[in-house]
């Protein structure tokens, strides 16, 4: 009767030490898929900061255009602005007027706001800019209409998604356009001499 005493008491022991393995294994596995979560979060609050950060350079381009509305089309650029862009990194020998828009938009997206360690990074991944003219104004007597303008800012994500269907920045993400993300606004620049 001991005898079997102390064999079921072995075999009990033997039982925890089982219990405590599976539980260290459940945990293990909980902890890699919090990592993986972890990981998909900092995704997220990249995207979700650089699409905050391309609002503001486009609010700031369309505020530019709409205070300069007699020269809106002196803004229309037949090449992305910002990154890859010849725009100098001091625009104060440029005089007011949209040459200087242009070049202070180009630094904006270049991420020139911010430094660390002598390097741009107030802006988005590979920002660039586009302003298209999308109609002509026509002032003509009874045709009367205003200009349209398109400003857009082009940016990598980080992650793979549905290719925007903006031209702005085509081909220069790579060789995948799902990568590139894309917001635009469009000026309605009126003629109010017009009748």
């Amino acid at each position: 009767m001991l005898k079997s005493r102390r064999l079921q008491n072995k075999n009990q022991q033997g039982v925890t030490l089982l219990e405590v393995l599976v539980a260290i294994l459940i945990l293990t596995f909980g902890l890699l898929g919090f990592a993986g979560l972890l990981s998909k979060v900092y995704l997220a609050e990249l995207e979700s900061y650089q699409r905050a950060q391309a609002i503001v350079v486009l609010s700031d381009m369309t505020e530019r255009i709409s205070a300069n509305r007699s020269q809106a089309a002196s803004y229309v650029s037949a090449s992305p602005i910002g990154t890859g862009d010849s725009q100098p990194a001091s625009c104060t020998g440029i005089a007011v007027g949209p040459n200087r828009d242009l070049c202070e938009w180009s630094n904006a997206l270049k991420g020139a706001s911010e430094q660390k360690s002598s390097a741009n990074v107030g802006a988005m991944l590979g920002a660039r800019g586009c302003i298209t003219q999308v109609q002509a104004p026509d002032p003509t007597s009874g045709v009367c209409t205003p200009g349209i303008y398109l400003v857009g800012v082009a940016w990598q994500g980080m992650n793979h998604t549905a290719a925007p269907a903006t031209s702005c920045g085509q081909g220069l993400f790579g060789t995948d356009d799902a990568y590139r993300r894309v917001i635009s606004s469009q000026i309605t620049v009126g003629l109010p001499s017009c009748l």
